[in-house]
This record gives C-alpha cells, structure tokens and sequence, in this order.
C-alpha cells in the first residue's frame, strides 16, 4: 500500500536524520509505494556504466538516491525554518497545508 505523505515535489526540504543532517534541497521526486524521496544534492551515488547506443561514452554517472521520507522535513516558506505540517479542509473542499509552528499557510509547489 502507498504511503500517505505531505510532501510533493517541487518542496524545499530539509534532512533531519542521517549522514546528510542539515543538507537543504528540492524534492525531484516522491516514490509513495516505497515511502523515499529524491531530494536534490542529497545522497549523491555513482554508477559505472559500459558504453551502449544510449550512452556511448560509458563511464562515471553521479545521480541522487532516494531517502527515507521520515528524514526529510519541509520548510516553511515563510520563516525558512523546518516545520512539521498538518492539513487543513476548507469551506468549499479544497486541502491546505498549514506549518505547525508558525502557522502560515504552504503553497503548492509549480
């Protein structure tokens, strides 16, 4: 079954726990059957490749791994700060994600 996650992509995110601690980025991608997220600049892999037709030149690629999305926390847009965040329905249906701390509302990422 799917995670039920707050966290989309597009989101600045900052990572709590682990060797990349304090490390700030963009989510590239949310993986919601496995619970990880692709953050940007965070858990950098390389992958040794032999020439094929799709990359003739073979060699080093460098891609980002996916993390544990329980180690990610989303910053609040409006204080910069790491915020836990809750939702909220509105009077017409629609869902907001509000920031714990301060309280402020969390856009939608473009």
């Amino acid at each position: 079954m799917a995670a039920k996650m707050k966290i989309m992509k597009g989101d600045r995110v900052r990572v709590i726990r682990g060797n990349f601690r304090d490390m700030e980025g963009a989510v590239l991608e949310v993986l919601r059957d496995s619970g990880r997220v692709r953050v940007e600049g965070v858990n950098m892999r390389k992958r040794h490749t032999r020439p094929s037709q799709a990359n003739p030149e073979g060699g080093i690629l460098t891609f980002e791994a996916p993390i544990d999305a329980s180690n990610v926390m989303l910053i609040d847009p409006a204080s910069g700060e790491p915020s836990r965040v809750r939702t909220r329905i509105e009077s017409d249906g629609t869902k907001e994600r509000i920031a714990v701390k301060s309280g402020n509302p969390i856009p939608r990422p473009r």
